[in-house]
């Protein structure tokens, strides 16, 4: 593959049940609408997005990239090298309509034709996906410390390579799952997890500003991604598949690895 420019749209949170190449799930779409998938990214390198020097959600950057010859999912890549050139991020201007023009290209409506793509010979494992209604927003608690594969993780220098601090500090351990519960066109219902590192960011901002309370702090998480986007924002789901749970040929292989969430243009909106 030549070099590719992509539009990062997704950054997962690191969760130890996957395989060490995709702890964290890096994903984008090319100029045309296609879906890429970009494993291993070093945590070092995730870590620009929060300074000005790096790249952020809905920047275009330039790769270097090669097909993984060990998935399956036609969407998987990995860097030939981690030489990126960052051009512009889009805004948010006019209800994120130049957002629109390339994660809006190819949507899913039907959980059952998506799930059916799924399968082989396509094997779609990274998909955009238009909700009819969002039922519910669950909580679970979770383990609050990382599991013995984390510690093992934490002596992959190539992932963990040039980070400054100690990474179980940089990357802490959320306590909860968050869950969104939706219908599609046929009214059927489907559940899953959200891995967006966005929601687990939140969490911990909402944790600090709640001095620590955690009952409140989810109850602020809910607050935005349930009771704020349901009413005021038109939701448009990223949806993706780990590699074990696709090979297994699980009901339903999908996660939400992230959210498109543009406020909705009523008729007294002013432009």
């Amino acid at each position: 593959m030549p070099i590719k420019k992509i539009l990062i749209t997704v950054t997962t949170y690191p969760l130890p049940s996957r395989s060490y190449d995709e702890l964290v799930c890096t994903a984008g779409l090319l100029e045309d609408g296609t879906w890429i998938r970009i494993y291993p990214v070093p945590l070092s390198f995730l870590n620009q997005v929060k300074k000005e020097t790096g790249f952020k959600k809905y920047t275009w950057v330039e790769l270097d990239l090669k097909k993984r010859t060990d998935d399956f999912r036609p969407e998987s890549y990995s860097p030939n090298n981690y030489d990126i050139k960052i051009y512009n991020t889009i805004n948010t201007n006019n209800f994120w309509e130049e957002r629109k023009l390339f994660c809006l290209k190819n949507i899913y409506t039907n959980r059952d034709k998506l799930i059916n793509d799924s399968k082989a010979p396509a094997n779609i494992s990274l998909a955009t996906f238009k909700p009819t209604k969002i039922t519910a927003f669950e909580i679970e608690n979770d383990s609050k410390e990382w599991k013995n594969e984390w510690l093992e993780l934490r002596k992959q220098t190539n992932l963990f390579a040039e980070i400054d601090s100690n990474p179980e500090k940089i990357i802490r351990k959320a306590p909860y799952k968050f869950y969104y519960l939706f219908e599609d066109d046929e009214g059927k219902s489907c559940r899953l997890m959200i891995e967006d590192w966005e929601i687990f960011e939140l969490y911990w901002n909402c944790l600090a500003k709640s001095n620590n309370n955690e009952k409140e702090a989810i109850e602020k998480v809910k607050n935005k991604y349930f009771d704020t986007f349901s009413n005021e924002h038109d939701i448009y789901l990223f949806l993706g598949t780990t590699m074990q749970w696709h090979r297994r040929r699980s009901n339903n292989p999908f996660v939400i690895i992230g959210i498109f969430y543009p406020k909705i243009k009523s008729q007294y909106s002013l432009f």
